[in-house]
């Protein structure tokens, strides 16, 4: 996620991937991976990289036009 770009956008991906981390087991386990693995600023590291693959997620879901659901079946 470069800083280069849209700003706003930026900040609504790191806020929706705080709380995809906070929600979704796979992304907290990611989440806590990462966290173990930054040398420093391991909170902000963590949480880029988590952003990093919702974008990935975000970007299937539109390419293929299909609405997000959960593995829960809720």
């Amino acid at each position: 996620m470069a800083k280069s770009g849209n700003r706003y956008l930026r900040y609504y991906l790191i806020q929706a991937a705080n709380l995809m981390r906070q929600c979704i087991s796979e992304y907290t386990a990611f989440y806590s991976r990462k966290f173990q693995e930054a040398a420093k600023h391991h909170h902000k590291r963590a949480l880029i990289l988590t952003a990093r693959k919702s974008v990935g997620l975000v970007v299937g879901r539109l390419h293929r036009n299909e609405p997000y659901r959960s593995n829960k079946g809720v």
